[in-house]
């Protein structure tokens, strides 16, 4: 394990457990979706706010761990090799701990190919469409007197939500019985669409009976119920 103060990040946020994985991120759908998994693993590691409010995240510190300015990102001071590895993009954390921990990804290599394949669904689709609709629909895009923009957003994820809804059909999971990765990355966009973004009613969210069950399971776990508020907001 190396030193940590190597790293510019610690510098604006200091390692008070150092051998543990440093976590930067807020309780977004994207930020919450790697808690969650550390919640769910067992793995040990401690979490540091990243303050949109101030603007932490153009930081040069935080950007020296994330050019791309988004959360979430982690340190993780027992990387491949015995090495730290610094790793940003929530999808690419995921694989990294599945791998890491042996946990919540299918050993054998369909499977794990197939659960990569949602998560990537949900990275190129759910995410950056539920999105769209949550500002046009929540924040600035709601005073657009031109709801075009607002309607294409609410179509595709209806369509999206389709797609999962026949996907969960008589599975329990995206992956049928077994809890994965893919649950992970999903389901706090899904929660976030209805709850937070107010949407239910837009996108037809009763017409989806199966993407509801498997939602009011995925909130029920108790590290979900955890992770979804880690960590705190200041």
């Amino acid at each position: 394990m190396s030193d940590l103060s190597d790293f510019p990040i610690t510098a604006k946020w200091p390692a008070q457990h150092p051998e543990r994985l440093q976590l930067y991120s807020l309780p977004t759908p994207n930020g919450v979706k790697v808690s969650i998994m550390l919640e769910e693993t067992g793995l040990p590691y401690e979490v540091h706010l990243v303050s949109f409010d101030k603007n932490d995240q153009m930081s040069p510190e935080f950007l020296s761990l994330n050019p791309n300015n988004k959360i979430p990102a982690i340190l993780d001071p027992n990387g491949p090799d015995g090495q730290p590895l610094p790793l940003f993009e929530s999808g690419a954390i995921l694989l990294y701990l599945a791998d890491k921990t042996g946990q919540l990804l299918p050993k054998d290599a369909a499977g794990r190919y197939e659960t990569i394949q949602w998560v990537m669904f949900q990275m190129g689709g759910i995410g950056p469409m539920f999105g769209q609709v949550g500002f046009f629909h929540k924040f600035a895009g709601k005073e657009y007197e031109d709801k075009r923009p607002r309607d294409r957003y609410i179509n595709e994820s209806k369509r999206l939500l389709g797609v999962l809804e026949q996907r969960l059909q008589g599975r329990e999971w995206i992956m049928g019985d077994q809890y994965t990765i893919a649950d992970i990355a999903t389901f706090p966009w899904v929660r976030n669409l209805v709850n937070y973004y107010g949407a239910g009613e837009l996108v037809g969210f009763d017409n989806f009976p199966n993407v509801q069950r498997v939602l009011a399971k995925f909130v029920e776990r108790p590290a979900v119920a955890r992770g979804l508020n880690i960590p705190a907001r200041g």
